[in-house]
């Protein structure tokens, strides 16, 4: 059952990944192997070149988005290998030339990702084409080359995707399902006897970083994609109902957040909290069974055991109840036993629904019960030139960023030409895919090309000194080919040490393979990380701290709203469910870029780290804010929880949101009085007389003000 190694290789070969690493190799191999056979590998080679530049920018994503910027990036990649090819003999020229395009490109970050890739691609043919010296004849046929090999690997890319329609959401969805049982599993921990909290919670907050990563990935080919927008298909409607209840099982999970060590306290002698832990583990194992039936295009088997683990579970608690005679456990402690309990019902029931949806009879009579409107779900990018000069100024980060890429790739440029290195673009291509707009990305990702290179280079001299045959240095090369495009988006030290002995062993094809090809890799990439890393620090350097005071306005706005929305469901007979749950979106999109930021802040010089004590309060208090909410709209959506007399609550709803909101001009000026709001009290006099129900939702909304006042005082001392 728990036989994870083999079914993690299982599922790494059916995702986007090694999909997508499978595609890259053929579409960049097949034109240099067929033209070799006729004698013509130098032209197969720049055919494969096109293909490549063009692969950078064939991420996953809507087929129309991957399409245009395909298209994009085969004029520009064609137009500027014509205008370097025609004037690469001027290094004066050239120099000028390297710094406006390095400039230009890197500005695209301003129109998201896959823009950015587009830069990327079009200065990667760039810098290959820099030291490729020929008569202007040659340099039309080399452009109409690579302008040949770009349409080919497009045609390849779409060819696949009609195949498939449908493929890549089926890998996108499985991929986030396996995401929220990760996450289940680390609160599963919680249970665990003598964790430890913080490390445990840190864990917690990185994971939610990536289930919004993986939820937005798949909102981008779920909504963008026509077929399945218009629900035209069962398959469509299948694979909307499947998201849209994952959605709302995370809700369910972000829900459960308790005092885990007063449990631990009360109940470790009993021995309850490791069925609990057992039974998290069980759910995030089925999740698990969900995501491989996606990706195999197979059936989950009924959670038959899930079922049966939650009945013993609450069975166990009954006994706890009946035993308790003598008041040995809280009776606190035994509710929130209860309420825990009650929301992994709900949750086993919900993936018992989803589980559900794969029956082949069911699957075509699937409806959408409630109609999302993906209009308002999905960010679309404007290609506005205003945005473009808008962002000419040292306050855009996107701004500095291009300064710092232009610099550096010139004195990488100006390094090559000192050192008269006969591979000297290893240089540039070093410092071109290591300069990221933040610091700590462009030091992480430093620290994953060097060690990827060193440790490949070893094992490409090694293939190199013991291996002659050109059979097995193919196979060897086309398996370093595969691992690199495989792991380029998911493990960049993976992907570089595949990467080194694939360009050794094909120097070695072309004639040129010897060791000091691995010694002169090692040394320009040295050279090239260098220089990159030193622009980051010294170079306009963009810092988190600068942008941790509206991550975290846009943090407690979010709550607020998410707060208002499910307030709503109690006050008022009819919703509007889209409000709600892009509301709930929201919350998730500004805690994960919250997490994401002071995460990165750790990885910056200990005198840019400012406030982190306070940040990690604050980021933990928002993630609770989040939880106690969730729970009361569970306690709506799941249980249909109603209050008797909401009008009663309104003095603490209206107290919560002006903390908050007062919590929010603190951090946006802080020069006022520290100041003494009071906490409002529910009216629980006669606690005898409320319905239980309501007494639920009551306390829930005193936790909901309780934990917006320690907000609001934690902002007081917070001054940015």
């Amino acid at each position: 059952m728990f036989n994870r190694p083999i079914r993690s290789i299982h599922d790494f070969l059916l995702s986007t990944y090694f999909a997508d690493g499978l595609r890259i190799t053929f579409g960049v191999l097949l034109p240099s192997l067929i033209l070799a056979q006729f004698g013509m590998l130098k032209y197969g080679m720049t055919l494969s070149l096109g293909a490549l530049c063009v692969s950078v920018v064939d991420t996953p994503g809507p087929i129309v988005h991957r399409r245009n910027a395909m298209l994009v990036t085969t004029v520009l990649i064609t137009v500027l290998s014509v205008i370097v090819g025609l004037t690469n003999k001027s290094p004066y020229f050239i120099g000028t030339l390297l710094v406006v395009c390095s400039f230009l490109f890197s500005m695209f970050f301003l129109y998201g990702t896959r823009a950015a890739l587009v830069g990327t691609a079009t200065l990667l043919i760039m810098v290959l084409s820099i030291d490729d010296v020929r008569p202007w004849k040659d340099v039309l046929i080399y452009s109409l080359l690579v302008f040949t090999g770009s349409i080919w690997y497009f045609s390849l890319s779409y060819f696949f995707y009609r195949l498939r329609p449908y493929r890549l959401v089926q890998q996108t969805l499985s991929d986030s399902i396996h995401e929220v049982s990760e996450f289940l599993r680390a609160k599963a921990k919680f249970y665990h006897e003598n964790i430890n909290y913080d490390e445990n919670y840190a864990e917690l907050l990185q994971l939610q970083v990536g289930v919004h990563e993986k939820q937005d990935a798949v909102r981008e080919v779920l909504f963008k994609t026509r077929e399945i927008v218009r629900e035209s298909t069962p398959e469509g409607r299948f694979l909307l109902l499947v998201f849209v209840d994952m959605v709302d099982l995370y809700e369910q999970v972000m829900s459960t957040y308790y005092n885990y060590n007063q449990l631990h306290d009360q109940f470790d002698q009993a021995g309850i909290l490791s069925r609990y832990e057992q039974v998290i583990n069980r759910i995030a194992w089925e999740l698990d069974e969900i995501a491989f039936a996606l990706k195999t295009g197979g059936t989950p088997r009924p959670p038959v055991v899930l079922t049966e683990d939650v009945k013993l579970l609450k069975e166990e608690i009954l006994t706890l109840e009946k035993e308790n005679k003598d008041g040995k456990y809280n009776t606190l402690g035994l509710i929130a036993l209860k309420n825990i309990e009650v929301n992994i019902e709900n949750i086993s029931a919900r993936v018992k629904t989803i589980n559900g949806y794969f029956n082949k009879k069911e699957k075509k009579n699937l409806k959408n019960s409630s109609a999302v409107d993906t209009e308002r779900f999905i960010t679309r990018q404007k290609f506005d030139v205003k945005l473009f000069f808008d962002n000419l100024t040292l306050s855009s980060s996107t701004f500095r960023h291009s300064m710092r890429v232009a610099i550096a790739m010139l004195i990488g440029y100006l390094v090559a030409r000192f050192l008269d290195s006969s591979h000297s673009y290893w240089i540039l291509l070093t410092v071109l895919v290591i300069s990221k707009p933040a610091f700590s990305l462009t030091k992480q990702r430093n620290y994953e090309r060097l060690i990827g290179t060193v440790i490949g280079a070893f094992i490409g001299m090694g293939i190199l000194v013991y291996i002659h045959d050109k059979h097995t240095l193919f196979f060897i090369l086309l398996f370093c080919m595969i691992g690199t495009y495989s792991f380029q988006r998911k493990n960049y030290v993976v992907s570089v040490l595949f990467m080194t002995p694939y360009i050794l062993v094909l120097f070695d094809f072309l004639g040129m393979g010897n060791l000091s090809i691995a010694r002169e890799r090692i040394f320009d990439t040295l050279i090239g990380s260098g220089i990159a890393l030193l622009g980051s620090y010294t170079l306009f350097p963009n810092w988190e701290n600068k942008n941790i005071k509206e991550a975290m306005l846009n943090t407690i706005r979010a709550n607020m709203d998410y707060f208002n929305q499910v307030t709503l469901l109690y006050f008022e007979t009819e919703h509007n469910l889209t409000n709600y749950r892009v509301a709930r979106k929201e919350v998730y999109v500004t805690s994960a870029n919250l997490s994401s930021l002071f995460q990165k802040m750790f990885s910056e010089p200990k005198s840019k780290q400012r406030m982190m004590t306070e940040m990690h309060q604050f980021t933990a208090l928002n993630h609770l804010l989040s939880s106690y909410i969730a729970t009361l709209s569970l306690y709506y959506k799941e249980h249909s929880f109603t209050l008797s007399n909401p009008e009663e609550l309104k003095p603490i709803v209206n107290n919560t949101l002006y903390l908050l909101n007062l919590s929010s001009e603190y951090l946006i000026k802080n020069e006022q009085e520290q100041s003494n709001v009071p906490l409002i009290k529910s009216l629980q006099d006669d606690q005898k007389s409320i319905p239980e129900n309501d007494m639920m939702i009551i306390e829930q909304y005193d936790m909901i003000q309780k934990v917006a006042y320690d907000i609001f005082k934690l902002c007081e001392k917070i001054k940015i």
